[in-house]
Parts: structure tokens; C-alpha cells; sequence
């Protein structure tokens, strides 16, 4: 691939462009808002000029909604040899486009597994899709140069390929992502009217429940509008959980002690089943799930404090595999958790206690 055309530079063409100017493909940055083109070729991610002829790959980074007269234009302007869009609903999308007569045989609907909370050029990164699934979704009428340039982007950015139907897609991401989504908003939105007091006790569990809800409601009202059927059958199956759970709990105050001995298993059983679930969560760079532990350690909020630790681990020859920090309320301090290997552990909790680090159970 030596030149490409992305259109639309939000989080993910921005962050497609860099990664590709970055190995050296020459990239061209359209879209509707010009100051958001000129903002991501500030960010050295291509030039915000027209290309002088057809480009080998034209990569439609736009809103689903928009992606079928996104992808027609770019067709009949006979932008590039190849055509592929990055939007996260696949089914719809491709309808639209045989609906509007496209060729579809030089065209490959695909999405990028990777995202942030925040939007736009500056969120961008080269790095955003390193390690990550990046679904393609072929048919029988795909090209296989057009199949060849997508799976060359996939490469360029260092993600995953995976190859699945655009309907299965769809459902795939309502459970693990558009689901997740709504969940953890409606979570955060008990805390808009809470009180004050209760919302000093924040700790890392809501933060970790909420951290998406911070993302941008335009953005996820274009991407639920699009696959409204599938996000509804999985919240329709959370939300049978929810009454048996609220059934569960409200055993508990009975003075009965058959329907108290009923609430607790029902607790139980949906407390497992969410075992179960988790362990199923792929690990790093997608392999399977694998069995680490944490290294607890007090920390310092002051400059060069992570930066030492990370040192000094390294120094010991211990890799590590995840971080995160919770901040002590009302204090400059905090703990920072280590996730390590197991046969890890010893050999870096006496090398951080040689080197003065407080260690916690």
C-alpha cells in the first residue's frame, strides 16, 4: 500500500492515518468539518489536500449512518482501487449499499475493536489498534486485492484480523460492547442526583464500572441507532437477571427462613455465573485467559514515584502485565497494583522491599 484516503478524522480514521503515515504510507484527510482535517495533518497524520488520482485504499471513517452515501460518493469519484469502512454496525451499512447499487466487490466492511471515552482528531493515537481485533467482513463478492489491502491495514496498524459474518458481528458487538455501554451509564447515572457524602465513597469499582459512561452520547446514539435489535435481546436477558436478582435480595429481609435460604442462592447463582463469564474474557494481545497476581504497594503522589517502580522491576527482570492505581480519599498517597506472573511474585516483592517500597497484603 503506498497511498490511502480516510474520510472522516475522529478517534479512528485519525488514529488509522497516523499509524499508516507512520510506516510510510502516504495518506490524504478529508472530511466534512475542514478544521478537523487540518487539526489531524497538524498531528502529522497526512495531508489535508486531495490526492491527484486513485489511491490504492479509501478508508470511510464515518458515523454508520452515514457510511452507504459516505462510501457511494467516494465511489463515484473513483477515489481508490479499494473501499472499506470502520464503523461498528456491519449489517446495515452493506444493505444500504446494495439498496443504493454500489459495487460491492470492491468494497470489505470491517471494524476496529479499539476505542476511548474521548472523540476527535486530538484522541487519536498510532498506537489505538496495537494488539486488538480488527473484524473484516468478507463476502462472496469481495475482490481478494480489496481483501488483500484490508488485511495489509490490519497489519500496518498492528491489530488482529478476524474474519466473521456482518450479522454475527452485530450481535457480537451488542453483548460485549453496545450492552456494556448502556450498563455502565445507567450505573453512573444513579450518582447525578446522589448525595454528596455518598459520592465521596467512590472507589475503584465504580470507576471501573463507569469509566465508559463517560464517552460521548452523539457518538453512541449514531452506533446503538444502528443496531437497536440485537443491544434490545441482551438487555432483555440483563434485565431478567435484574428482577431475579431484586427478588433475591428482597428474600433476604424475609422472616422467613426457606425464602432467605432462596435469596442467598439466588445471589449466589448470578454472582458465579459472573464468574464464569469473566474468566472467559480474553487476556493479553487476545490469548487466552491466564492467571496472574498482584503485587500491592504503597505509593507516593509525587513526581518520578511510577516511573521508579516500573524501574525497578524491570530491573529484576519482572514484566508487568497490567497496572492500576487507587488513590487513598483525602490523602497524597495511594496503591498501586501490580499484575505479574505468578512465579513473579517472590523474586519482585523482595526486590521492592530491598529498595524501600512499602508492600500490602
Amino acid at each position: 500500500m503506498r497511498a490511502a484516503i480516510v474520510i472522516g478524522t475522529g478517534l479512528i480514521g485519525t488514529s488509522a492515518a497516523l499509524a499508516l503515515a507512520g510506516r510510510g504510507v502516504q495518506v490524504y484527510l478529508e472530511d466534512h468539518d475542514p478544521t478537523q482535517a487540518r487539526t489531524a495533518a497538524a498531528l502529522g497524520a497526512g495531508t489535508d489536500e486531495a490526492p491527484a488520482g486513485p489511491v490504492d485504499l479509501a478508508i470511510i471513517a464515518v458515523p454508520p449512518a452515514h457510511v452507504a452515501a459516505t462510501l457511494a460518493e467516494a465511489q463515484r469519484r473513483e477515489l481508490a482501487r479499494g473501499y472499506l469502512d470502520v464503523a461498528s454496525v456491519k449489517g446495515g451499512p452493506r444493505r444500504e449499499l446494495e439498496a443504493l447499487g454500489c459495487d460491492l466487490s470492491h468494497y470489505i466492511g470491517t471494524h476496529p475493536m479499539a476505542g476511548r471515552e474521548r472523540s476527535g482528531p486530538m484522541a487519536g493515537t498510532a498506537d489505538l489498534f496495537e494488539g486488538r481485533p480488527w473484524v473484516l467482513t468478507p463476502t462472496r463478492e469481495t475482490d481478494t486485492e480489496v481483501l488483500n489491502l484490508a488485511l495489509e491495514l490490519v497489519s500496518l496498524c498492528r491489530a488482529v484480523p478476524v474474519v466473521m459474518d456482518a450479522d454475527a458481528h452485530d450481535r457480537a458487538v451488542a453483548l460485549v460492547s453496545h450492552t456494556p455501554q448502556l450498563v455502565s451509564s445507567m450505573v453512573a447515572a444513579r450518582l447525578a442526583g446522589a448525595d454528596e457524602t455518598a459520592v465521596r465513597l467512590c472507589g475503584q469499582g465504580i470507576l471501573d464500572v463507569t469509566r465508559i459512561a463517560a464517552s460521548d452520547p452523539r457518538m453512541w446514539i449514531d452506533i446503538l441507532s444502528a443496531n437497536p435489535g440485537p443491544v434490545a435481546d441482551v438487555l432483555a436477558e440483563v434485565a431478567a437477571d435484574l428482577d431475579e436478582t431484586v427478588q433475591s435480595l428482597r428474600s433476604l429481609q424475609s422472616a422467613d427462613e426457606d425464602k432467605r435460604r432462596g435469596g442467598v442462592t439466588g445471589i449466589e447463582d448470578v454472582l458465579r455465573r459472573g464468574n464464569t463469564g469473566r474468566a472467559r474474557v480474553p487476556g493479553k494481545h487476545g490469548a487466552a485467559p491466564t492467571a496472574y497476581e498482584t503485587v500491592t504497594v504503597s505509593i507516593g503522589d509525587e513526581p518520578g514515584q511510577l516511573a521508579r517502580i516500573f524501574a525497578d522491576a524491570g530491573r529484576v527482570g519482572v514484566n508487568i502485565e497490567d497496572v492500576r492505581i487507587e488513590h487513598a480519599t483525602g490523602q497524597q498517597a495511594g496503591l498501586i497494583q501490580l499484575t505479574v506472573e505468578p512465579k513473579s511474585v517472590p523474586g519482585l516483592t523482595v526486590a521492592l522491599r530491598e529498595r524501600g517500597w512499602s508492600l500490602r497484603p
